[in-house]
């Protein structure tokens, strides 16, 4: 895509893409979850998806019915994203994913994330908040 519409363009597309995949997964999500009413316990139980075989390593620092904290000290999709030279676009294929698929799940529940491991920082910051 690059090559036919240049980075910025094949950026965007991709972006929507992968933001509208995030989006429908996470309403997936929510209409699995007991009686159709996502909620924060249920999206918790959801990050052993996600950390399952070592994929992220994450200190939780807050887990309660309207907050879910944590870091992520280590994240081998950053690391598979870099051995395979798709670090540019690293972020589009996974971290923009985390608020989108909040989107889908319950437009209550908001991320707040200052910083990813995938744009150069020793952690990712993870800050769910049900409003």
């Amino acid at each position: 895509m690059v090559a036919e519409i240049g980075e910025e363009k094949a950026s965007e597309i991709l972006d929507r893409a992968i933001r509208k995949a995030a989006i429908n997964e996470g309403r997936a999500f929510a209409a699995r979850a007991p009686g159709g009413k996502p909620s924060m316990a249920e999206f918790i139980k959801l990050f052993e998806l996600w950390t399952t075989g070592g994929s992220l390593e994450i200190d939780v620092l807050e887990a309660s019915d309207t907050q879910f904290d944590f870091n992520v000290t280590r994240c081998r999709y950053a690391e598979t994203y870099r051995e395979m030279g798709l670090e540019k676009i690293g972020h589009l294929l996974s971290c923009n994913r985390d608020g989108s698929f909040c989107e889908g799940y319950d437009p209550n529940l908001k991320l707040d994330r200052a910083q990813t491991i995938m744009g150069g920082a020793k952690c990712c910051t993870f800050r769910y908040r049900v409003e």
